[in-house]
């Protein structure tokens, strides 16, 4: 974990692909506890420390997590993510290159709970959600193409489904349709950046999170808007 910027109401970290965000099934500590640790040696305070969990990565992609250090702004937070004022930029590594260099793409994702995976559909189905994102190719290695991805809904697996429905499947992702898995169980996925109005002095956020440390996402680097 890497702490990207802090102030007296919020925390915002880099997770590292693997860890979870929330505590689950699995028992595994989750990142809150490890925010929730880190700042209560920080600033040594006695019994628990408040770390509110605002939204959630899955667990095999990396980048940024921002997390509540009051219930108040957790409150307000939660707001600002539910009424979609949050502008969150992914990029993706993919094998096959997308048809248009950049796009639109509009469909409905069900969730199937037993699978923990999302279908997606090009129409209305029973039980689906409308999913939007938009999508522009930034570069290209011999092998591989980087997507900058900007989210407009926030749905179960929405980036990894709707890429894999354009036949770009996300690199390392088995899941949806890539070819083998990442060596260390990730897949090539990173919330890079995330701007929005702090809930509490209203000034702008405008937080990024540094590239994985693997060659391949560093030889992208140079490509990537500062």
């Amino acid at each position: 974990m890497q702490v990207i910027y802090e102030d007296n109401h919020i925390i915002i970290v880099s997770k590292e692909a693997g860890e979870i965000v929330q505590g689950d099934k699995t028992g595994d500590p989750p990142l809150s506890d490890v925010v929730a640790a880190y700042l209560k040696e920080k600033y040594s305070k006695p019994g628990n420390v408040f770390v509110g969990v605002t939204h959630r990565l899955d667990r095999p992609v990396s980048g940024i997590v921002v997390f509540a250090k009051t219930s108040k702004a957790l409150s307000r937070m939660n707001a600002v993510f539910r009424e979609g004022k949050v502008d969150k930029r992914y990029l993706a590594i993919v094998k096959n290159k997308p048809m248009s260099n950049e796009d639109e793409l509009t469909g409905w994702i069900v969730r199937n709970e037993k699978q923990n995976r999302s279908y997606v559909y090009d129409h209305e189905v029973p039980g689906s959600k409308k999913a939007v994102l938009r999508y522009r190719v930034i570069g290209a290695s011999d092998r591989y193409w980087l997507i900058e991805v900007e989210l407009e809904t926030g749905r179960h697996h929405q980036i990894r489904c709707q890429l894999a429905s354009i036949g770009s499947p996300i690199k390392g992702d088995l899941k949806y349709g890539a070819e083998r898995s990442n060596p260390d169980g990730s897949i090539s996925l990173h919330a890079y950046s995330i701007t929005f109005e702090h809930p509490v002095s209203h000034i702008k956020i405008n937080a990024k999170a540094p590239l994985p440390k693997d060659s391949l996402w560093q030889s992208f680097s140079n490509m990537i808007e500062s």
